[in-house]
Parts: structure tokens; C-alpha cells; sequence
């Protein structure tokens, strides 16, 4: 019955043309503290809007704009130029004929667009725990896991007889925050002490893998579209960069959560973690937990997909420059024409001395790339 609800990439676009939406892609509301330039991200949503689209921008970005603009209709990437210079949840509901675009559908979201299912959804299956309880109910293969209901109630008993080394997580994370790797029961019993008592959380065994993906679904009209599966370049917990394609797709042990996620409402973009174990008999893949919400990969992703690339990878540099117009990337700006370039992804973030850049091209150009921007920033 579920599998009906996974469409393949050509049906949905049928569906999904010409829907025009208000995209407010802050991320104030469900950022970790201290993320540099979090209050920026609102920018990076520009890249996957149309035309006929409206987009909440923070108006610190106002001086950019110009310059962000001319760079994506050189590479050919379609956008909007209806601009709303501020990031208040309320115009969501403001705006009749467009639907809301947003990085997470929380209580602010709700309150500006009611939308019970989504937001019911969303908080579900947000928290680690009730994805793994949901998980081991379809048959979804996860790591070994014991959940809490608060870390008050992992006794002694239970730390002694732990899985080593494994992690201790906060049922409900973001950017890795919350997360503590743990060597032995000693080191499980300090991280106990991070959190306050009442906190929902989880101990997990550590997966030996060398690889993780990322696999996103959008929704269209009610159906789960398979989105992109990227490679993950992590850093200790942080997401640090994503490649296309990846090594492995394994759609089909996460494709029965995305239609249940999709039968009760589930809308927008999503996606899962998934580790790949690698042995001499085979492949075994777990999935970690699902982020129902748009990831660092989707923006890089969408924009790929409208330009027809076909290989790439997005990653995040530090700059000396605080303006766009001074960064010197026009002899390797993407071209359609050659199919390869750079095309830059978050922008407003320079104003904190970082961008988000897709490398567009096959291995070799994108190490051309890299020390290219590496020498040039």
C-alpha cells in the first residue's frame, strides 16, 4: 500500500509545475548557537526559486542581491527578483496562490500557516527516539539503540552493560549539538552530566562506517518524489560537504518511512542518514535518523537539477572578502556551454567571511576548482 505513495522524478514533474510559492528559508527558529553567519542562511534559498516564486531575504543581504542576481542569470539559473526585505513568519499566510516554502515547518510556520498533519509529522518523527521505534516497527534497519524518555533514567546497570564506544544523543539535535561520543562507561557517565534531567535521549551503538549518505525526498501533491542521494563529507558529527553522485542509492530501505511520512501529511523536502557497511560478503545499510526539514545538500541539489549537472560537489570555503563583488571567480564561473564551473550556493554568509560553492564537473575539474577558490578567497 505504501509504495504507492514514491513517485519517480519524471511523474512529479508534472505535478509540481508552475506551483508558485512564498520561500522563507531563515533558519533563526531551529539553528544551533554559534553556527557563523546562521542569521544569513536565508540567502541560499534564492538558487532553487522561479520566476513566478516570492522570497523573504534578511535585509542585511540587500547590498548583494544585485551581484548574487547577475552571477545566476550568467550561469543560467533561474530565479526570482520579488524580493521581501524581512523575515517574518507572518507573510506566509499573506500571499493568495502561493504556498509557503520553509526550511522548518515548526510552531512559528504553523501559526502564520496552519497546517496541522505537517507540523504533527514534523514533531514526530523529529525526535530520534520515536524514528527509531518507527523504524524497528516497518523493519527499517538501525543501529542498536536504547531510548529514554530522560536521561535521569539511564542507571547504572545499563551503562555498564553499553556497546562501546557508542553515543550518547539528544533525542531532538541539530548540527550534530547534543552528541557525545563515548570510549567507555566513564566517558558515558560525564556526557550523562550535559544534559539537564529531563532530557529525551538515546544511546547508540557506533556504526563502522567510512561512508554515509544522504537521501532527500520531496513531496509533491501528496506523493514522496526520490530527490537526490548524496555522499556525506562529515566532520567528527557536522555535515561538511556533500557529493554527486554517491557511491551507493539505496532508496529502497527508507522508501517505506517516506510514504508513511507522505500518508500523513508529511510536505516539502526531507531527508535520512544512512549509513553503508561494507564487507567482504556484501553491503548492509543502516539508516540513523531522518530530518524532516530541508538539509545543507538540498539547495546545492535543487540547483544541479535545474541546470542539468550531472556530477558535482558543494562545499563551504572561508574568504578575506566581505563583498561579493570583489571575489575573483569569473574564469571559473560555470558555463552550460563547457558543464563545468562554479556557481556560489549561500551567499549572504560572505558578509561573515564564508560562501557555500558547487563545483560543477567531473573529478578532475573539481580538484581544478578547489585549489582555484582555495587560492583565490
Amino acid at each position: 500500500m505504501l509504495t504507492g505513495l514514491i513517485m519517480s522524478s519524471a511523474n512529479a514533474q508534472i505535478f509540481a509545475a508552475n506551483e508558485k510559492h512564498i520561500v522563507n528559508h531563515d533558519i533563526m527558529h531551529c539553528t544551533a548557537e554559534g553556527v557563523v553567519g546562521n542569521h544569513l542562511y536565508s540567502g541560499r534559498a534564492l538558487g532553487i526559486t522561479e520566476s513566478y516564486d516570492i522570497i523573504q531575504l534578511s535585509d542585511q543581504l540587500k547590498p548583494l542581491f544585485e551581484y548574487i542576481s547577475r552571477h545566476y542569470m550568467r550561469v543560467g539559473l533561474s530565479h526570482t527578483r520579488d524580493v521581501i526585505w524581512n523575515v517574518e513568519m507572518d507573510q506566509l499566510g499573506k500571499y493568495i496562490g502561493f504556498y509557503p516554502s520553509v526550511f522548518f515547518f515548526g510552531a512559528q510556520q504553523y501559526f502564520s500557516w496552519g497546517d496541522n498533519e505537517w507540523l504533527s509529522i514534523v514533531d514526530y518523527i523529529n525526535s530520534k527516539n520515536n524514528f527509531i521505534e518507527l523504524a524497528n516497527q516497518i523493519g527499517i534497519k538501525v543501529p542498536m539503540t536504547l531510548a529514554f524518555d530522560s536521561v535521569d533514567k539511564i542507571d547504572n546497570a545499563t551503562i555498564v552493560k553499553a556497546t562501546y564506544p557508542c553515543y550518547l544523543k539528544a533525542a531532538v539535535s541539530v548540527s550534530g549539538v547534543g552528541i557525545y561520543r563515548c570510549e567507555n562507561p566513564q566517558e558515558l557517565r560525564k556526557a550523562i552530566t550535559s544534559f539537564d534531567t529531563q532530557v529525551p535521549v538515546q544511546i547508540q551503538e557506533e556504526v563502522q562506517a567510512k561512508t554515509f549518505l544522504n537521501l532527500q525526498y520531496k513531496i509533491e501533491y501528496g506523493f514522496a518524489l526520490r530527490l537526490a542521494c548524496t555522499e556525506q563529507i562529515l566532520d567528527s558529527f557536522e555535515h561538511q560537504e556533500n557529493t554527486y553522485p554517491a557511491c551507493y542509492e539505496p532508496w529502497e530501505v527508507v522508501d517505506p518511512m517516506a510514504a508513511w511520512m507522505a500518508e500523513r501529511g508529511m510536505k516539502g523536502v526531507f531527508a535520512f542518514d544512512v549509513a553503508v557497511i561494507e564487507k567482504p560478503d556484501g553491503v548492509t545499510y543502516f539508516a540513523i535518523e531522518c530530518n524532516p526539514r530541508y538539509n545543507g545538500a538540498t539547495y546545492s541539489a535543487l540547483i544541479a537539477q535545474k541546470l542539468s549537472i550531472k556530477q558535482w560537489v558543494a562545499k563551504t570555503y572561508s574568504t578575506r572578502y566581505r563583498d561579493l563583488n570583489d571575489i575573483p571567480i569569473d574564469h571559473i564561473e560555470y558555463s552550460k556551454k563547457s558543464g563545468y564551473g562554479v556557481i556560489i550556493v549561500n551567499w549572504g554568509t560572505i558578509l561573515e567571511g564564508k560562501l557555500m560553492i558547487l563545483l560543477a564537473g567531473n573529478s578532475e575539474q573539481q580538484q581544478y576548482l578547489d585549489a582555484e577558490l582555495i587560492s583565490c578567497l
